[in-house]
């Protein structure tokens, strides 16, 4: 497991978009926390459907769209409502073609999220725990440690972490390549989510079927050998060829302009 520190950035994935995790905490002892607000204060009781608060954005982050986790009285542990509405925000994401990327935050201060709601669990019939587990990895299909943390960071390292439930600092997070920054906490709490903001622009501009089958050819590629990779890719490229986005990325270049993509 690793905590991030006093400031990281991870990702995560999902069917047709880029999904950014932002991730702060203040300096000092590890602790989860993925994405913190602003300081402000807030109510040890929230109401079910204030836990997760969706935010199309505008203007020029118009195509960003912001998903907040506010369960501060739980430290934003995914319980069966919270990943309910996770899951109900993500299928509707998917289906709507003007929204590019997503970026997942806390509004919570010093606190991304503390994984499963264990108390909740405890109250659980055995029968409930697997779909449980299962719904989780098909909102959040990252996670899967004893797969995917080898995988990432290779089969001894993972098996250290693994055996010894050490929590890492951001710092150690990046080194070892579970995270992809770390950043100075600014003086608003949000760091990370300013660097999440700043990928999504940088994604904004691209090709939305290029990088639909590249995240796609980067996926499936990794769960196989090299051959077999690079025959998903060329079948992936394939998939562009006939996309009025190809014609207009070479018309754009033929005259010295930026592109404008349609995703068609």
């Amino acid at each position: 497991m690793a905590a991030a520190a006093p400031g990281a950035l991870g990702a995560l994935r999902t069917v047709g978009v880029r999904l950014v995790a932002a991730c702060c905490a203040r300096l000092g002892p590890a602790a989860w926390a993925r994405g913190t607000a602003p300081r402000r204060g807030y109510s040890s009781e929230v109401k079910t459907e204030d836990e997760l608060r969706v935010r199309h954005l505008e203007e020029e982050n118009r195509g960003i769209v912001v998903l907040g986790i506010n369960r501060a009285y739980g430290k934003n542990a995914l319980s069966k409502n919270l990943l309910k509405m996770l899951s109900k925000a993500v299928d509707a994401l998917k289906s709507d073609k003007k929204v590019r990327t997503i970026i997942i935050r806390s509004e919570v201060p010093g606190i991304f999220c503390a994984g499963a709601d264990l108390k909740e669990r405890a109250k659980m019939h055995s029968s409930e725990v697997g779909p449980f587990v299962s719904k989780i990895r098909s909102v959040i299909n990252d996670i899967g440690g004893t797969q995917r943390l080898p995988r990432a960071i290779g089969m001894s390292l993972a098996k250290e972490l693994i055996f010894s439930a050490r929590v890492l600092d951001g710092q150690e997070a990046k080194a070892v390549g579970l995270i992809s920054h770390v950043l100075e906490q600014n003086q608003e709490g949000d760091a990370a989510y300013r660097k999440a903001l700043d990928l999504a622009r940088e994604f904004l501009p691209q090709g939305p079927v290029a990088m639909r089958v590249a995240k796609l050819a980067i996926n499936q590629g990794m769960e196989v050998d090299l051959v077999t990779g690079l025959a998903i890719e060329e079948a992936c490229y394939a998939q562009t060829i006939s996309t009025k986005d190809r014609l207009e990325g070479l018309l754009a270049f033929k005259e010295k302009r930026p592109p404008r993509y349609k995703g068609e």
